[in-house]
């Protein structure tokens, strides 16, 4: 388990670096991105995830909202939920290609994702939603893209984050934790 959450870091940070959300040689890009808003009507920043969200309920994916400043290079948006909790960190979803026009997803949108919407496996190799179970922060990420995510059917979850790094003009973040 641990080498996987090794290269999981790995390729999270490398992807972020990138996007230019942060850098591995000391020099940042990231006020070339643009500023998301997330919002949900169950989650608030810096609050507990309801457990209707988690491993404990039956939920699915929470409802999430988000906004920015129009972008004319704006193609499909991207959604990534990763943890880092005390023992390891995680990716919990990646749901891909929502039409750039879309402005929110509704509960269980794991389930019943947006038309030509995709979604990669994630660390424990299932696709679609992984409800968080450890302690620790989960951040649900927004990226805007200057294109559609294209990977072979099967791709790696690096690949998927690499494309989305690779693409990111805009994103926003809704962080919970659980205790």
């Amino acid at each position: 388990m641990r080498r996987i959450t090794v290269s999981v870091t790995t390729v999270m940070a490398v992807a972020f670096a990138l996007s230019g959300c942060g850098s591995l040689f000391g020099r940042s890009e990231a006020m070339d991105i643009a500023e998301i808003n997330v919002s949900s009507p169950e989650l608030r920043d810096g609050k507990p995830l309801p457990n209707d969200y988690s491993c404990k309920g039956d939920q699915g994916s929470p409802p999430l909202r988000w906004s920015s400043a129009p972008l004319s290079e704006a193609k499909s948006i991207a959604i990534v939920v990763d943890s880092h909790t005390a023992s390891e960190s995680a990716v919990n979803w990646v749901i891909y290609n929502i039409p750039a026009t879309t402005t929110e997803l509704g509960p269980n949108a794991a389930a019943d994702p947006p038309t030509g919407a995709g979604q990669a496996q994630v660390t424990s190799g299932k696709a679609g939603y992984e409800p968080p179970c450890s302690p620790g922060n989960y951040r649900f990420t927004v990226y805007t893209l200057r294109g559609k995510v294209v990977v072979q059917k099967g791709a790696t979850l690096s690949e998927t984050l690499k494309q989305i790094a690779d693409q990111t003009i805009a994103r926003g973040r809704l962080t919970v934790d659980i205790q």
